[in-house]
């Protein structure tokens, strides 16, 4: 728990050098990162995350203020850049970045690790590399040959191409969802210009008798019922950026409204309305006028 400005709040504490700040892509909003004699003596300096300022400074300026944690008190000495939602749904920028010895100090009370990062040069073999970080850990904790390790090793690049598996299938099963929506829609829309075709029969037969051709009625009759998709789309995106929305605030996740790919949505969808609406347009371009007009 961080206490400051009269508040308090629960977050990570985080022990580590300025080479932490490199291997995981941060930067500094404001502030400076950790000085070499303040890591090797283990000074009470610290880095905020954005949502431990925001939560005990609000819009107040933390830099030379002081924070207890755990019971010592240290400085602020820079402000983390926020980064917002990790790959997993945690919040990266709740957090505290101590020099890591201060950690152990201080905080921990004992001079183990938890946790390394390790960040190769683009083109380097992560097999290879994890391998010879499995070596060296086996021998640095005197591991027999026939031990098994006592530490795991996480590839952050296997942990992508799992999630972007995932995001695959998901992809595919929410795109069958909406073919078969598409195609319920589009069915009922084509219901729905039969009905109108059947009841306005008369009105038909009237329009191609004083000189309609056969193509008016039935561009009307598709336009008519791509206007009726178009509106449905169009309701559909609405309530779909609402709902996202909603969501994206309740469940503290961001959410990224793309034009483009809403409007595909809405132009496809008027595009279902004129494939379904063609064989009612085409039947009510082909009426007798003369049978039309004795409808009743």
């Amino acid at each position: 728990v961080v206490v400051a400005n009269g508040r308090n709040w629960s977050t990570s504490v985080v022990g580590s050098g300025n080479d932490w700040l490199q291997v995981g892509n941060w930067r500094l909003a404001a502030g400076r990162p950790f000085d070499a004699a303040e890591e090797r003596a283990g000074a009470a300096v610290c880095v905020l995350g954005a949502t431990v300022r925001r939560q005990l400074f609000e819009r107040a300026d933390p830099l030379g203020q002081r924070v207890r944690i755990k019971g010592f008190s240290c400085q602020v000495v820079a402000l983390l850049a926020a980064k917002g939602q990790g790959a997993m749904g945690n919040d990266q920028d709740d957090l505290v970045l101590l020099p890591l010895h201060t950690v152990q100090r201080r905080v921990t009370g004992n001079t183990r690790v938890n946790s390394l990062l390790v960040s190769l040069r683009d083109g380097s073999d992560s097999d290879a590399a994890k391998a010879g970080l499995t070596r060296l850990l086996r021998e640095r904790r005197s591991l027999a040959a026939e031990d098994d390790d006592n530490f795991n090793l996480l590839d952050t690049r296997q942990l992508a191409d799992t999630l972007s598996g995932t995001t695959r299938v998901m992809t595919m099963l929410l795109g069958a969802v909406a073919a078969v929506s598409l195609l319920v829609g589009g069915i009922g829309i084509m219901n729905i210009m039969l009905v109108g075709v059947t009841e306005r029969t008369h009105e038909i037969g009237l329009r191609l008798a004083i000189g309609a051709l056969e193509r008016d009625v039935l561009l009307q009759f598709l336009i008519e019922s791509m206007m009726l998709a178009a509106l449905g789309g169009l309701a559909g995106v609405l309530l779909a950026a609402g709902a996202c929305g909603l969501l994206a605030g309740l469940m503290q996740v961001p959410f990224l409204f793309s034009p483009a790919i809403n409007v595909a949505a809405f132009v496809f969808a008027a595009g279902i309305g004129v494939l379904f609406g063609y064989m009612p347009a085409r039947r009510a371009a082909r009426l007798d006028p003369i049978e039309a007009l004795r409808h009743d």
